[in-house]
């Protein structure tokens, strides 16, 4: 085993990301980290006191790179759209990391910056008290249970396939829907799902 050197955040941060993207959430481990550092199991401990801490490395690293400062401009369903935006772009290399972000979104430092720059999208669209409360926590709803649809069942994927074959005569619904689904891409989904959420917000 080569000798112990100094890790920083990033590196472990990067390592884990690198497995994580190999072998899916599954390979997560102290071992498979270290051993992708290349350091004994037990020396990873000095930097990460255990999988939590891993893990919120992780959301860090997939959304550190993304803008976290409150978009410019007079309409705040534009700026509040582009925020949604760069939290997809940001996940979309790297999808395995979905059920971490929903996790840990309270611990990751660029999460919070991300929340925060929304809060003051909706405070500048004149939100307060309760109803900024309900909006925030509307526009992060919609968004991870987008996410999660996109890369887990995607409109674009066998399961509407399935219902779009379904008998007419038991899901006339179901069926009509989903062969509508079939024709439509996923921006569309996503672009046509936040302006339905935006144009419901309204303050009072």
């Amino acid at each position: 085993m080569p000798r112990p050197r100094s890790l920083t955040t990033d590196d472990i941060g990067n390592a884990a990301l690198a497995v994580i993207d190999r072998d899916g959430l599954d390979g997560l481990t102290m071992r498979a980290i270290a051993k992708e550092l290349r350091i004994a199991t037990m020396g990873l401990y000095r930097y990460v006191a255990d999988r939590d801490r891993l893990e919120v490395l992780v959301v860090d690293r997939v959304l550190g790179a993304m803008e976290t400062a409150p978009p410019e401009g007079p309409d705040w369903r534009v700026r509040a759209a582009a925020l949604l935006t760069r939290m997809r772009a940001a996940v979309a290399d790297h999808p395995a990391t979905i059920p971490l972000i929903l996790r840990h979104r309270q611990s990751s430092a660029a999460s919070l910056h991300w929340m925060e720059a929304m809060l003051t999208v909706l405070t500048d669209a004149g939100f307060t008290g309760r109803e900024r409360v309900i909006a925030q926590r509307t526009v992060v709803g919609f968004l991870l249970g987008f996410l999660q649809n996109e890369h887990y069942a995607s409109i674009a994927g066998p399961g509407t396939a399935t219902i779009a074959a379904l008998p007419t005569e038991d899901f006339p619904l179901l069926v009509q829907t989903a062969s509508q689904a079939r024709t439509m891409s996923i921006d569309d989904e996503f672009r046509g799902g936040v302006e339905i959420v935006l144009r419901g917000l309204s303050p009072r």
